[in-house]
């Protein structure tokens, strides 16, 4: 009797999920790949949703368990998937959030400025594809061209990222199960079982329609329920101000700032060239270094520094005012003033305790990667185009809120 590889993993989202290649659990087991325990998935999310605390392997190992479905329903509907394919497709989406940095999206283009995580991911794909760990030595080529797109099967990239993808399905479920925000349940399920291939992309049954708006839907009210919410975003632009101020203050030769830990090379760069990243130097950042540093610097003598350290710390962050207009004149120079007027700094160290943005969230675009429909009649069509479809009158609408934060006393 021949021996099949197989182990499973206790998920609290979808139950157990199933590893039965070898190559999959070395990726897994790879140092790499296990620094994302150490990178929380929501950010600080967890200031305003306690449990929000899961981590980005959580989301990987739950995205690889939906391809897991997806390559199932597709197959057993005819869709050719070689055993090569699967297998690539599976190592790709587990791979598809790797380059991610501490906090996610929330130090995203801070501290490794015109660097995004999907250009990380793979150039650390292409390390893990070439490096000297014979067991991986070769086998995510395949990976690599789905990642990219390159490859003719387009369904299996779009299952990776497309405005339908399992990335996105996981990440929805997951964040509303760990947030208790309800909003956020999608039926991801029937999704799946909807999927088909028409002439190598992906489309949805005419049948799961409204599983699909329903997902969509859920999408915009996590973003402005939990994502969004004015104290994720208060708390997370805090951060932000933190390690810009860090880096400020480590360009000015403040050797007092020095952590003496891999985040100082980190602080020490303010223009990259990703080719020239030390991989082996962000594999060993994550969450747990700036945690560790904003300790040590809420007793640093730079004053805004300090201030700021010791307020994330205690959870008295910014106060943040969102407006559904551009925000006046009079309505910045209000808050301006009040921060003016409780903190006795300088004008140019104000800007750390005073600022003004915007967010916006444009849940679904009628462009070439539109969600396409397979009718009864065997016609495909763009679900924008479906009559009476909710997504024509409300999804498709962009969305923008103006927002200032501001230090209260």
């Amino acid at each position: 009797m021949a021996f099949t590889y197989r182990k499973i993993i206790n998920d609290p989202v979808h139950g157990f999920i199933t590893i039965n290649d070898p190559i999959i659990f070395e990726l897994i087991n790879h140092p790499f790949y296990q620094r994302l325990r150490r990178i929380q998935q929501m950010a600080l999310a967890q200031l305003v949703y306690p449990g929000a605390v899961h981590t980005r392997l959580h989301h990987s190992l739950g995205a690889y368990h939906l391809m897991c479905i997806a390559i199932n329903e597709l197959t057993d509907k005819g869709i050719e998937i070689t055993k090569e394919e699967a297998q690539a497709a599976k190592l790709a989406i587990l791979l598809h959030d790797i380059g991610h940095g501490p906090f996610s999206h929330a130090l995203e283009n801070v501290l490794l400025k015109g660097v995004s995580h999907e250009d990380l991911s793979l150039l650390i794909m292409h390390h893990l594809n070439t490096a000297s760990n014979e067991a991986l030595k070769g086998h995510l080529s395949l990976a690599i061209q789905i990642f990219t797109n390159q490859y003719p099967k387009k369904f299996l990239h779009q299952l990776i990222s497309g405005q339908l993808d399992v990335d996105r399905l996981d990440y929805l479920s997951r964040d509303s199960f760990f947030t208790g925000v309800s909003e956020g349940v999608v039926g991801y399920e029937r999704i799946l079982k909807m999927l088909t291939v028409h002439e190598h992309e992906l489309v949805v049954e005419e049948k799961g329609i409204n599983s699909v708006e329903k997902f969509l839907m859920s999408r915009r009210l996590m973003y402005w329920q939990v994502y969004q919410h004015k104290s994720v975003l208060a708390a997370e632009k805090m951060l932000v101000k933190i390690i810009e101020r860090a880096q400020l203050l480590f360009d000015q030769k403040n050797e007092q700032v020095k952590t003496g830990g891999v985040l100082d090379y980190f602080l020490s760069n303010t223009q990259w060239d990703l080719n020239k990243i030390d991989l082996t130097n962000f594999s060993q950042l994550d969450d747990t270094d700036i945690m560790y540093a904003i300790k040590q610097w809420q007793h640093h003598s730079d004053p805004v520094l300090s201030l700021l350290c010791t307020r994330l710390l205690n959870r008295q962050g910014f106060k943040c005012i969102m407006y559904s207009d551009p925000i006046t004149s009079a309505q910045w120079d209000q808050a301006y003033q009040l921060v003016k007027s409780k903190f006795p700094l300088e004008e140019k160290d104000l800007g750390f305790l005073c600022f003004k943005g915007t967010a916006s969230n444009t849940l679904y675009k009628n462009d070439n990667e539109t969600i396409k429909i397979l009718l009864k009649s065997g016609e495909i069509t763009s679900i924008s185009q479906i009559q009476n479809a909710l997504i024509i009158e409300s999804l498709s609408a962009p969305v923008k809120k103006f927002y200032i934060c501001l230090l209260k006393e």
